[in-house]
């Protein structure tokens, strides 16, 4: 963590986006491809996780999906920015 300006650094590996949806969502069809256009523009990991294979998911995310987490941490939801995206994965 840079302690002069409070804020952490950016890591070197690859950034890791989760799709959080289910099947038949058409708002996770459209965020599906924008996740996929900008992963691979910047180079970035992408998983997609599916509610109704994990209760937990179920729990947390069932009035928000699609739901796109970045490196573990909610992005977005809903609708997914591509130039936001983009910026969060520094490119």
């Amino acid at each position: 963590m840079d302690v002069m300006f409070g804020r952490t650094k950016k890591k070197s590996d690859p950034r890791t986006v989760t799709l959080i949806g289910r099947p038949g969502c058409h708002l996770c069809d459209d965020a599906r491809v924008v996740v996929e256009s900008v992963c691979a523009e910047t180079g970035a990991l992408w998983e997609e996780k599916d509610i109704t294979q994990d209760e937990e998911l179920y729990r947390a995310y069932w009035e928000q999906i699609p739901v796109v987490l970045v490196d573990g941490e909610q992005h977005t939801f809903w609708r997914v920015d591509a130039a936001r995206l983009r910026r969060e994965l520094g490119g």
